[in-house]
């Protein structure tokens, strides 16, 4: 079980620079509405739209595979949140555009699980009116997206109940974690070069963090209220799979190694040890296909056993 308390704190931190986290921003449907149907290899690709917020629709891919579609089986779901693409958006990580090794989403799909991969705010043609629907922070807007996501995801019939895992590379990777902490139902978390400190970021530039679609409050009143080592000791015991490579010109790995250092012992007082791994591959900014096997074979551990 998380450590309630350590979450609560570090939600209180958050928010300072995110905006309030408010659960009675929930609509009382979802309304989704579908776009467009595709017939894949062994999966169904789904464009479509729910209810987030109030009047205001998220766009976002369902994938499912065949078997599942026919009623044959159920299967977990996970969310695939995209890396920052001004041009394709979260089409990248179903692989209709954008950079090699991007399409985790069409991974998942073909490893059994029932994906779905929301629109980031104020990337490609998704430009949701932050200020008129109550929000500081594109971060918090995307966290409560993300959140309505997996209220879409139990929703399904065929996507099994207890859990649902979030996969994530860059912006994704980041975008994962936040919405660990505001959400349990996430039991398992990969976090593909998605952070450093932000003392270590740019070195110690916070400009690129400040920006609308993430968090313009960090580095002002109330500073840098949190930092990473913080999130990932409050997500203990869930699962957080890391990979953080060594030539990454975004994010540090050394600055990652000490933050993934000083989260190892709120794992141990958890008896959670073995559920926080990280990665450390040598490459740029990349997510290799050997981790995303990897996140796989965790997601398989720890998903299917619900």
């Amino acid at each position: 079980m998380p450590n309630i308390s350590r979450l609560e704190q570090l939600r209180e931190q958050m928010e300072k620079v995110t905006g309030p986290f408010l659960l009675q921003r929930r609509p009382r449907t979802l309304a989704p509405r579908v776009v467009s149907d595709v017939e894949e290899d062994g999966y169904l690709r789904r464009l479509l739209r729910y209810q987030s917020d109030e009047g205001q629709w998220t766009p976002a891919y369902l994938l499912v595979p065949r078997p599942v579609l026919e009623g044959r089986t159920t299967a977990p779901g996970v969310l695939a949140l995209h890396p920052t693409d001004h041009t394709f958006g979260h089409r990248v990580v179903v692989g209709l555009g954008g950079r090699a090794g991007r399409d985790y989403a069409r991974r998942l799909v073909r490893a059994g699980y029932v994906v779905l991969a929301p629109a980031y705010p104020l990337l490609a043609d998704y430009h949701p009116d932050l200020a008129g629907l109550g929000y500081v922070s594109g971060t918090m807007k995307a966290v409560w997206d993300n959140v309505r996501g997996i209220d879409l995801l139990e929703s399904l019939p065929y996507v099994r109940p207890g859990g649902v895992g979030a996969v994530g590379h860059s912006l994704g990777g980041h975008n994962a974690l936040y919405t660990a902490v505001f959400d349990t139902r996430i039991r398992a978390v990969v976090t593909s070069c998605g952070f450093d400190s932000f003392e270590d970021y740019a070195g110690g530039d916070l400009s690129g963090w400040q920006q609308r679609r993430y968090m313009p409050l960090l580095g002002g009143e109330h500073g840098v209220p949190f930092d990473f080592d913080q999130l990932l000791a409050a997500l203990a015991p869930r699962t957080v799979l890391i990979s953080a490579p060594r030539q990454d010109d975004n994010f540090s790995c050394a600055s990652v190694r000490a933050l993934v250092d000083r989260a190892r012992p709120a794992y141990a007082a958890a008896g959670a040890s073995d559920e926080l791994v990280a990665h450390y591959p040598d490459c740029g900014h990349e997510f290799p296909p050997n981790i995303q096997g990897m996140a796989v074979e965790m997601l398989q551990r720890v998903l299917q056993a619900v």
